[in-house]
């Protein structure tokens, strides 16, 4: 039997838009929606928020998660590994870690991923007999085989094929980026490899719609008007 336990990782400081993860969309702040995805869930079988923010605590238990204590200072700067915050919530659990399979690290910069994706993920990563599983997401034209390096002031290609490739998007091979929204490891792997990714690791495939990851300002306007879309459609 696969028991989940969910993460969610939402320190208060943010480089990129100040006090990110409880920025309003749609009028709710931004932690919401991975909560109510994750309390969606019907899968997950707990979930931690680990957090440094008295803000984000008091939001988990409106939506009846306790937060019994916050995250030390040493994790929570923007030079935190995510996998030494998983670390630290693990030893606090004890021996009850035993009690879950894994662990989906959900990151509360993706709103628009739901419970269905969680879900999905979490069969998938059964049906296919993987170690891990992690979200991604087509680059479509902003291909590797586009990109460019800088050196000396002169353009080089990243990728360095001999030549200058114009093919047109769809000619190009298809490569996908993490997006964010979903890691799924076995619990043990993350424990003794230190990884949300040992092999197999199977690829959980999401719309650009729904992969929208909050980094900059406008990451927020664009979040805010895929939901109102999907409102529109359901």
């Amino acid at each position: 039997m696969i028991n989940v336990l969910g993460i969610v990782p939402a320190r208060a400081g943010s480089k990129g838009i100040k006090n990110k993860n409880i920025s309003l969309i749609d009028g709710k702040p931004l932690i919401c929606y991975t909560l109510e995805a994750a309390l969606g869930s019907k899968h997950i079988k707990d979930i931690i928020v680990s957090t440094d923010s008295d803000k984000v605590i008091s939001i988990s238990r409106t939506y009846g998660i306790n937060v019994e204590s916050k995250r030390p200072e040493n994790l929570s700067d923007d030079k935190a590994l995510t996998i030494d915050v998983i670390n630290y919530e693990i030893e606090k659990l004890g021996d009850s870690i035993e009690n879950y399979s894994h662990i989906m690290l959900l990151q509360p910069t993706c709103p628009l991923r739901t419970a269905s994706h969680i879900d999905k993920s979490i069969e998938e990563l059964v049906n296919q007999n993987g170690r891990s599983l992690i979200s991604v997401v087509d680059v479509s034209g902003t291909h590797p085989l586009r990109m460019k390096v800088i050196r000396g002031n002169q353009l080089f290609n990243y990728v360095d094929t001999g030549i200058e490739d114009m093919r047109p998007r769809q000619d190009l091979p298809q490569v996908f980026i993490r997006n964010g929204a979903i890691y799924l490891a076995d619990i043990n792997d993350v424990i003794n490899y230190q990884t949300l990714s040992r092999a197999p690791c199977i690829p959980f495939v999401m719309s650009k719609d729904n992969s929208v990851n909050i980094d900059h300002q406008m990451d927020l306007i664009l979040a805010e008007y895929f939901i109102n879309q999907n409102k529109r459609i359901s």
